[in-house]
């Protein structure tokens, strides 16, 4: 109740007290002047009686008041408290926030070259642990403990307790660990810190404390645990790639399979018309029916030259692996200016895996802005990756092979790699994107929203 009202009601008690023992001391004086008028001493006393009525309504009133006060200020309360927990909830979420922005210094402890490599880490780490407790090191306790005069029962007693606290502590680290994640590992091992300092705190009065080595083991299980994750996370993207890569490798052997089975019954066909354009020369019975014939069978002659350069062309792509197109494509629509993906393809039509590019997963399709064969595309694309590896959209994932950098930077890149001439597109035709804008446009002809 606020010290205001106190102060008040305490005064209207004080003044109800006082017209109280007017009225009593007044009449004890009545009784003693009983010659006195008794119509004017019967005026004071209803007088004095007013005065303590409208007194004790008062105090009333103001005890309801008080009563509504003390209502609406633990309601008061009762808001703020929700305040405070709301705010714990946005200082967890800003904490987590913080977390994730200083996720880029984390640096390796271990830094092994394999999941595998981590895998018996974390076993060496665990069995420590275990051998640990069993050996009654990692946790320290009071051995003078008795019960009745009992040490062995004082003794039985305190093991109970350190098992207790144990156990608790690796469940609260075992929760902690498994939940471990890029966003939240520094977070976590504060947790862990906690759980071993609030544990020390609980078993103080029986002197009851884990060892600071057992809690260094249980930080580097937590480390071990994170890069694990992490280096099994880097083997299956780097798997996806390979198998990615096998398909691409199938798809274009299959496309050169399919060209030389083209090309086979093309010059079968040409062979066998020169064939009958020189039984029809023997016979030919005028000239102009002779040089008409020789007309064709230069034409079948030409064509087969042109077979047999583009059969020595696929045997050089079918023998040079490194053979193929590096590919510069752009997706307005879905990324926004001046992104690109700068890639590499060993298929005889590039286009075809351009489109496999631009399937259902993104909104609109790829625009080609050059599509360059080398016979070592990987080479040239390894230099575009090199020279744009800070503007790389996706830091982490290495197979994402986009970068922010204007059109004019990779012309210069591909020109110093690359001596034969390269044709760009500068502008990308974007047609169901800029379709789609225009649709989007009222008809009043305002801005769109």
């Amino acid at each position: 109740m606020p010290i205001t009202d106190i102060f008040r009601i305490n005064k209207i008690k004080d003044e109800l007290n006082r017209t109280t023992q007017e009225r009593d001391a007044l009449k004890a004086t009545l009784t003693k002047l009983g010659a006195m008028d008794a119509a004017a001493i019967q005026l004071a006393i209803a007088d004095l009686e007013r005065r303590r009525s409208a007194a004790a309504q008062e105090l009333r009133d103001s005890e309801v008041a008080a009563a509504r006060r003390r209502a609406e200020l633990g309601q008061s309360l009762t808001d703020l408290e929700k305040q405070i927990t709301a705010k714990q909830v946005n200082l967890v979420i800003l904490d987590e926030a913080i977390q994730l922005q200083s996720f880029a210094l984390y640096k390796p402890h271990y830094d092994l070259g394999s999941s595998e490599s981590y895998k018996k880490k974390l076993e060496q780490i665990q069995d420590r642990q275990a051998a640990m407790v069993k050996a009654g090191t990692a946790a320290r306790a009071s051995q003078t403990w008795s019960i009745n005069g009992d040490a062995k029962d004082g003794a039985r007693m305190v093991n109970d307790f350190v098992k207790l606290i144990l156990r608790a502590f690796n469940n609260e680290c075992e929760a902690a660990i498994d939940s471990v994640k890029f966003s939240n590992i520094e977070t976590i091992e504060n947790r862990i810190r906690k759980a071993h300092e609030t544990m020390n705190k609980l078993g103080a009065r029986m002197f009851i404390s884990i060892s600071n080595e057992y809690l260094l083991l249980k930080l580097q299980e937590l480390r071990l645990v994170f890069e694990y994750r992490q280096k099994k996370q880097e083997e299956k993207e780097e798997q996806r790639r390979v198998r990615e890569q096998l398909r691409e490798e199938a798809k274009a052997m299959r496309e050169i399979e399919e060209a030389k089975e083209k090309l086979a019954k093309e010059e079968r066909h040409f062979m066998k018309a020169v064939e009958q354009l020189n039984k029809q020369l023997a016979v030919a019975s005028s000239d102009v029916e002779r040089a008409e014939l020789e007309r064709e069978r230069a034409a079948a002659i030409n064509q087969l030259q042109h077979i047999e350069k583009d059969k020595l062309d696929i045997l050089n792509r079918e023998q040079n692996t490194r053979a193929g197109y590096v590919y510069i494509i752009s997706n307005v629509g879905a990324f926004g200016e001046n992104v690109f993906k700068i890639g590499v393809t060993r298929r005889l039509d590039p286009q075809e895996r351009v489109d496999e590019l631009g399937d259902a997963s993104v909104p609109f399709e790829f625009d080609v802005h050059a599509l360059i064969f080398s016979d070592d595309a990987p080479a040239l694309e390894n230099a575009l990756h090199k020279a744009f590896e800070s503007r790389r959209i996706n830091m982490v994932n290495r197979r994402r092979e986009f970068f922010r950098v204007p059109l004019t930077e990779i012309k210069d890149v591909v020109h110093r790699n690359f001596k034969k001439p390269v044709e760009f597109v500068e502008i990308p035709d974007a047609e169901q994107y800029r379709e789609s804008l225009r649709m989007r446009v009222p008809s009043n002809g305002a801005s769109p929203t």
